[in-house]
C-alpha cells in the first residue's frame, strides 16, 4: 500500500507459462503469445497454432524453426488498455532473459506508456509451468490487495526454490538456436549420448552438465538429482513432469515417481511450440519448486 491507497494490480505473462484456459480465466491473467516461425510463416503460440500442430509441422518442416518477440507496440497497447480498465500497476512475468530478449525489451517500455499505469517487468529466470506458478501466485496476491513490493518479494522467494533437470533427444535444436550456453563441450558426442540439462545455474542459462548413455539411465540420473534435492528441502514441494509431444512417457514417469514419493504432488505439463523449438521433440523434464498451494 502507498499512503493507505490500494493499487489495482494486473498480472501479465506470456504463452510459455503453459497455463490452462481455466487457470487464466479464474485468475484474470493476461497472456501474451510468443511468435514461432516455421518455414517462413509466423504463428502466435496458443492462438494460431496448437502444440500438436506444431510438432506435426516440425516433423515436415524444410527449415529449422525460430522464435521472435511479441511486437512492443502490442505490449504498449495491452498495458494502456489495462490502464483504461482502472489498473494502476502491472506485474509482467516472462520467460528467462537468458533465452529471450523479451524481458530486457520490456524494461525500456514505461516511458512510452500513459502516465496512469506503471509496469514492473519480472524475469522468471525459467519458463514453462514453473513460470506459470509464479503468475498464479502473483494473481492471488493481487486479489488480496497486496502491494507490488510484497508481490515481487514473494515471487523472488518462490523463484529461489525452483529446480529442474531435463533430457533432450538430441542437442541440434538447442545448438542451432544458440540457446545452449556450453554447447562446445557437448557437440560431437556419440549419438547414443543423452545430455542432462538444467536452468538451475547461477546464470539461469540452459547448460548441459552431464552425459549419460541412454534415455533410461538419463531419467534415473534425473531421479537421483531430484531425490538429493528434495531430501534437503524444509518446505512442501510440488513437481512437474514436462514433455515435448511424448505424453505416454511422461505419464509412465509420473506414475513411477508418485509411487515413490506419495507425499509430493506430481502433475504433467508440456513444452509448447516456443520451447519445443529449442528442445526438439521427445524432450522430458522433471521440475520442482515450493508448493504454493500449501499455506505457510
Amino acid at each position: 500500500m502507498s499512503g493507505g491507497i490500494i493499487m489495482k494490480i494486473a498480472v501479465v505473462t506470456d504463452s510459455t507459462a503453459y497455463l490452462t484456459d481455466e487457470e487464466v480465466a479464474e485468475n484474470d491473467i493476461k497472456v501474451v503469445p510468443i511468435p514461432v516461425v516455421i518455414d517462413g510463416q509466423s504463428y502466435r503460440e496458443g492462438i494460431d497454432i496448437t502444440t500438436s500442430e506444431f510438432y506435426d509441422k516440425l516433423k515436415n518442416s524444410s527449415s529449422f524453426p525460430s522464435t521472435s518477440q511479441p511486437p512492443l507496440g502490442e505490449m504498449i497497447s495491452l498495458y494502456d488498455g489495462l490502464a483504461e480498465k482502472g489498473y494502476d500497476q502491472v506485474i509482467s512475468i516472462h520467460l528467462s532473459s537468458t533465452i529471450s530478449g523479451f524481458y530486457n525489451s520490456l524494461t525500456q517500455i514505461n516511458e512510452q506508456l500513459s502516465s496512469n499505469i506503471k509496469v514492473f517487468p519480472y524475469d522468471s529466470q525459467v519458463t514453462v509451468k514453473l513460470m506459470g506458478y509464479l503468475a498464479l501466485e502473483a494473481a492471488k496476491l493481487a486479489r488480496q490487495g497486496r502491494p507490488m513490493e510484497e508481490i515481487i518479494s514473494k515471487l523472488d522467494e518462490i523463484r529461489s526454490t525452483i529446480n529442474n533437470v531435463f533430457v533432450v533427444d538430441d542437442l541440434q535444436n538447442l545448438v542451432r538456436g544458440g540457446r545452449l550456453s556450453n554447447a562446445s563441450a557437448f557437440i560431437g558426442s556419440l549419438l547414443k549420448i543423452k545430455p542432462l540439462l538444467t536452468m538451475h545455474t547461477q546464470s539461469h542459462a540452459i547448460e548441459a552438465f552431464e552425459k549419460v548413455r541412454s534415455t533410461k539411465k538419463a531419467l534415473l540420473r534425473c531421479e537421483e538429482i531430484f531425490d538429493e534435492s528434495v531430501s534437503k528441502d524444509d518446505y512442501p514441494v510440488r513437481a512437474i513432469i514436462i514433455h515435448a509431444n511424448d505424453e505416454p512417457a511422461a505419464i509412465k514417469w509420473r506414475d513411477k515417481l508418485t509411487a515413490k514419493y506419495p507425499d509430493i504432488p506430481f502433475e504433467i505439463s508440456y513444452f509448447g511450440p516456443v520451447i519445443g523449438t529449442h528442445l526438439g521433440e521427445k524432450a522430458l523434464a522433471i521440475a520442482w519448486m515450493k508448493d504454493i498451494n500449501v499455506e505457510d
